[in-house]
């Protein structure tokens, strides 16, 4: 969803106690979960199911890899699982960093569905509102490729397979249907089936379902509500009934649940999967149940609202996931799906297996152009992040270290000049929130010699909804107890932007290439 009613978060006033390290949701008791079932940035979900397990489609902008999967076996508990799109492949240089930027283009509101009868998953999105792609897999942590590159935009695109026919519902304003071609590589027929009434103001974010007798366009308003068009032909005529409007949300001081997906158990049950606007940490899933009545969807609300608990999904399963958190030592063959570059990394500058090494890819004073900077969402309310850093091969004008990275951001790192070394915590790097443009470098807020060749970085950063939050930056030369290093830095939670704050580790060059770095470790705990 790009196109969005501008809101202000308010103020948090109290911060829930039962989001553990992976930044998923737990158990109150044997019978219930609360919301958001993960605290981090998955904004834009398309939810399916495939056997026992279910999986969750997201977008990522200018990140790469695209297109996270996340995996559940309740609905409640998830973990990463792969990525629809390696790389952002889409005619443009600018996602290399290269002639240009892409910042708050490339994957937004994409379709993600599996088609039994072929035994594959598909991924399609439009990018940059002129084209579409698709990409499939036979798994979703396998070998993802690009099957076709279509000429028309489907703008906030969702995916139905009515038996082996592809249908697309798409589009701001005026909703339309796509058939496609059975192998998705080509437009057969499309047709406006709904415009919205200037009474409800937009409509996007499309997906579509066949339940019964009846064909769904579920639709939300950005970015405080939800309708749903109904229909016996997916041409039309559809009716439309309104899900929610203004419906207070989930957590603390942030927005109403909408957009996202619904998707129906083994058992029958049906839930809807939407996203709270969470700022500055982001959009995060939150879960509620459906139940239908006169074959219209109906979402269960608690005291009226989107409920902080619920109980659980009726499913069996004694099938459990993997963390989101944690420590990484990179000692496998490739990274993990729980990072992403930002923009496309340059693969010949960086390796992993003994730890991850980063030689310097771009000579710049602007982090926001240096290439290789890899990212991890922030898991809320709160969380820390410890990178172990060993710069003995950085060479002069190299800059490496960790970062809170958005529009407005600030690092704690090593700096070398002139053969001398110094942790630093710099502030104001900043970009403008009308074309993406860097406004500002950033400057030394505070700093020390160092020496060893060896360090701790540490970022603590409070993301819960609201203006002021905080993020901590500090260090440690001997692997005991952390200094504080620079002034509390206070974080942005405008929605421009869209994606929330990431953890970023980054090294780069201003004077020349050569230098580079290994991070032995990276731990991400929470409170």
């Amino acid at each position: 969803m790009r196109n969005r009613l501008a809101f202000v978060l308010a103020a948090v006033l109290a911060i829930p106690s039962t989001v553990p390290e992976n930044g998923s949701a737990t158990n109150l008791d044997a019978g219930t979960f609360t919301n958001p079932v993960v605290w981090q940035d998955f904004a834009d979900g398309d939810v399916i199911r495939v056997g026992d397990a279910y999986y969750y489609s997201a977008s990522t902008m200018h990140y790469s890899p695209g297109a996270p999967i996340l995996r559940s076996y309740d609905l409640v508990n998830w973990e990463y699982a792969g990525r629809s799109v390696p790389r952002l492949d889409f005619d443009s240089a600018a996602y290399d960093l290269s002639g240009g930027r892409a910042y708050v283009k490339g994957i937004w509101a994409s379709a993600f569905n599996y088609r039994p009868s072929d035994g594959t998953y598909y991924w399609l999105g439009c990018t940059e509102f002129n084209r579409t792609y698709v990409y499939t897999a036979t798994a979703v942590d396998g070998a993802w490729s690009k099957r076709a590159r279509l000429g028309t935009c489907y703008y906030d695109a969702g995916l139905l397979f009515d038996g082996d026919t592809p249908y697309v519902a798409y589009g701001n304003g005026t909703i339309s249907v796509a058939q496609l071609s059975p192998d998705l590589t080509a437009q057969v027929r499309t047709q406006a089936v709904y415009t919205t009434p200037s009474s409800i103001g937009t409509l996007e974010g499309s997906r579509m379902y066949r339940r019964g007798a009846y064909y769904y366009i579920w639709l939300t308003r950005p970015a405080n509500g939800q309708y749903v068009l109904r229909s016996t032909s997916p041409w039309g005529p559809y009716e439309q009934r309104q899900v929610l409007l203004d419906l207070p949300g989930p957590i603390s001081g942030g927005g109403v649940p909408h957009q996202g997906g619904l998707v129906q158990t083994a058992a029958g049950d049906w839930w809807y999967m939407a996203f709270t606007d969470a700022y500055p940490g982001g959009r995060v899933p939150t879960l509620a149940p459906i139940t239908w009545n006169d074959d219209w969807p109906v979402l269960t609300t608690v005291n009226g609202a989107w409920g902080a608990t619920y109980p659980k999904p009726a499913i069996t399963t004694t099938r459990t996931v993997a963390p989101m958190s944690g420590p990484d030592t990179f000692t496998g063959t490739m990274l993990g799906p729980r990072w992403e570059w930002n923009h496309n990394p340059d693969t010949s500058r960086f390796t992993v297996g003994d730890g991850l090494r980063l030689s310097t890819a771009t000579v710049t004073g602007d982090l926001y152009d240096a290439r290789n900077t890899l990212t991890h969402r922030i898991p809320g309310p709160a969380s820390t992040a410890t990178i172990e850093l060993d710069y003995s091969r950085m060479a002069d004008g190299d800059r490496a270290g960790l970062a809170m990275l958005r529009d407005r951001s600030a690092w704690i790192g090593v700096r070398r000049d002139d053969g001398v070394t110094r942790v630093s915590m710099t502030s104001g790097l900043t970009m403008s929130t009308t074309d993406w443009s860097t406004t500002g470098t950033g400057t030394e807020q505070a700093g020390a010699t160092v020496t060893g060749g060896r360090i701790r970085l540490r970022v603590s950063a409070d993301v819960r909804p609201g203006a002021g939050r905080t993020a901590t930056f500090s260090y440690s030369t001997d692997g005991g107890a952390f200094t504080t290093l620079g002034p509390p830095f206070t974080l942005t939670d405008d929605w421009r932007f869209f994606t929330g704050y990431r953890f970023g580790i980054f090294d780069y060059a201003t004077s020349a290439l050569g230098g580079a770095v290994t991070v032995n470790r990276f731990d991400l705990t929470t409170p």
